[in-house]
Parts: structure tokens; sequence; C-alpha cells
């Protein structure tokens, strides 16, 4: 294992993230595991999102840093990486060394296996979750900001949360979009570089199999509206230098 070690550190709530509630336990579990290997955080990346959700993009970013420092990346719990089997079955073949302050020892094996138990809770946690909820209802319980007066005096705040979740949701979308034609983007950039047109890249791209995040063929003005947009997308930070520049050119 590399000397050096990447923290990745998730909660679920951005009220978890902006209190330090959870994040506080998750950094001093790091350290302590840090010093006891003798071994030094080079960088930490905290997210904000669901175990349950797969696009991450400082989990993107810490995967990056760890393959340019060639550090290994270490997080407090497993289930702060994902609760989910395929999510983690990927980042396992992401060719980055990891390693879980709760299991250190933990090989591949057992790796998956505790991947699936916490899997499995989750979804147990959701199901019981749904079923009090959907009981409470039938009962004619009011809930959430269903019940009476629950928004009194509170109408701004209402408005401006329904607000940023339409903004968050659009963030979102444009992340996932990215996500996917992460493969379609890098092949258009070679290809561009290579002198081909928009028009004769997108064919090639269909030809290839590949489509569009809605599941449509590529036309020349999607293909370079996916270039355009994955510009400060991750998935291109591992482009070479001169492919970057060749890119910025094809853009102008």
């Amino acid at each position: 294992m590399s000397k050096a070690l990447v923290s990745y550190l998730r909660v679920s709530t951005k009220k978890q993230g902006q209190s330090g509630l959870g994040l506080e336990a998750q950094r001093a579990a790091v350290a302590e595991y840090a010093a006891k290997e003798g071994l030094k955080v080079v960088a930490e990346y905290v997210e904000v999102e669901s175990g349950k959700k797969a696009a991450r993009p400082e989990l993107l970013k810490a995967l990056n840093h760890c393959r340019a420092a060639k550090a290994c990346l270490v997080v407090a719990k497993l289930d702060r990486l994902a609760r989910n089997v395929a999510f983690l079955s990927g980042l396992m073949e992401a060719g980055v060394d990891f390693v879980a302050c709760d299991n250190p020892t933990a090989n591949k094996f057992t790796v998956h296996i505790l991947a699936a138990v916490a899997e499995q809770e989750a979804k147990a946690i959701s199901e019981r979750t749904r079923v009090a909820l959907a009981a409470a209802k039938k009962r004619g319980v009011l809930l959430g900001s269903a019940r009476p007066g629950h928004w009194d005096g509170m109408e701004s705040k209402r408005k401006a949360g329904s607000k940023r979740g339409v903004r968050r949701a659009a963030e979102l979308r444009t992340q996932a979009a990215k996500l996917h034609n992460s493969m379609a983007v890098t092949v258009a950039l070679t290809l561009r570089q290579a002198g081909m047109s928009w028009l004769d890249i997108a064919a090639e791209l269909n030809r290839r199999g590949l489509v569009t995040r809605r599941g449509n063929n590529w036309s020349k003005s999607s293909v370079f509206m996916a270039v355009k947009a994955t510009a400060s997308f991750m998935a291109v930070a591992d482009a070479t230098a001169s492919t970057l520049e060749a890119f910025t050119a094809c853009l102008t």
C-alpha cells in the first residue's frame, strides 16, 4: 500500500455537511488509522450525497488524485463508499487501492460480502420506513409538509426550497449525462484531433453503437454539445496535455 492516503468522507444530507455532523467522526477515524499505520493523509474530499446514488463528483476527484499521486483511497467505513454491490465492484476495478478504517484487513472477497450486507440492510430500512409511512397515511395521519399549518409564516422558505430542488435536479441530470457521454466524448476528441468533421464523428459513434443519454443516435450538433459540456468534467481529467490543447482548438 502507498504511504500516501487520500481521504474520502461522505454524509447523506446537506445539513450534516454544513454542521459537520458525521464528518468529524469519519475524519477522526481516518486520522487514527493514518497515525497507527504511519501514513500521511495528503488530501481530503467531502461528498454530500446519498449512498444509493452513483453520481459522485467528489469521489471521482478523489480517485483521480489517487492515480496522480499513486496514493491509496481511505474511508472511515465501507458504507461511506456505497451500499451498492455493483457500484463497489466497479470501484474495485478502477485500478486504485482503497482501505476502510473499520475493516482494514478486508480483501476483495470479504469486501463484496460486507457490501452485500450493507446493501441488504439499506433496502430493509427503506422498506420498513415505506410500510410504516403507508400505514400512517392509511390511518389518516398527515405527514411532512401536508400537516396543517406546516408552512404558516414560511411561504418564502417553501418557494426557496422548491427552487433549490429544481436546480439540484437539473445539476444531477447534467452530471448523469456527462458521465454517460464520457466514452463517446473521449472517442470524439480523438477523431476530432485526427481532423474528422463533427458530422463524420457522429456517424462513427453511431457505427460503434454508442448512444446519447436518451438512447438516441448522435448528430453533429449533439456531439459538439456533449464535448463542449464535458470540457470541465472529470471524465477528461486524464487526457494528455496535447489532447486538451487540441480539444480547446476544436471549440474555437
